[in-house]
């Protein structure tokens, strides 16, 4: 799905949630909704905060959690707690699954995609009658020598 196409849908399903919970529809929350969706990173409240000061957003750290919560319960973006204690999001519609190896040295934080992973727990949650939102995976650890 194009990038223009993804944020369009995701939009929709923000909008909809919003409506179904009683929250308000602001700019902020669509700018912000939009600015996690044309990343193809992790990220933390600062970084995103910093990123969308420089264009000339105003958005406070206070409605950026407030937004990040929302989009948390509609499951627009997920939540990461790596090996620090900050935060990490990434955004999760029309994503490739994937998992994470974190460099517990450097902090360096490593994608992958292994479809053999992908299938047991698939097949794991058919075998409990479980519905699959997303899955994570952490395999902490360093690089050989």
């Amino acid at each position: 799905m194009s990038n223009s196409k993804t944020k369009e849908v995701v939009k929709k399903i923000f909008t909809e949630y919003l409506n179904k919970n009683k929250h308000r529809r602001t700019p902020e929350r669509f700018a912000i909704l939009d600015e996690i969706y044309s990343r193809d990173d992790h990220f933390d409240i600062d970084s995103l905060y910093f990123s969308m000061k420089e264009k000339n957003y105003r958005v406070s750290r206070a409605t950026l959690y407030n937004t990040m919560e929302l989009m948390l319960d509609c499951n627009l973006v997920v939540k990461h707690q790596f090996e620090n204690n900050i935060a990490h999001f990434e955004k999760t519609f029309d994503t490739t699954p994937h998992d994470h190896m974190i460099n517990v040295h450097t902090g360096e934080i490593v994608e992958f995609t292994d479809p053999r992973i992908q299938k047991i727990i698939e097949e794991t949650c058919e075998k409990f009658n479980f519905k699959l939102l997303h899955h994570t995976l952490y395999i902490y650890g360093e690089v050989k020598e």
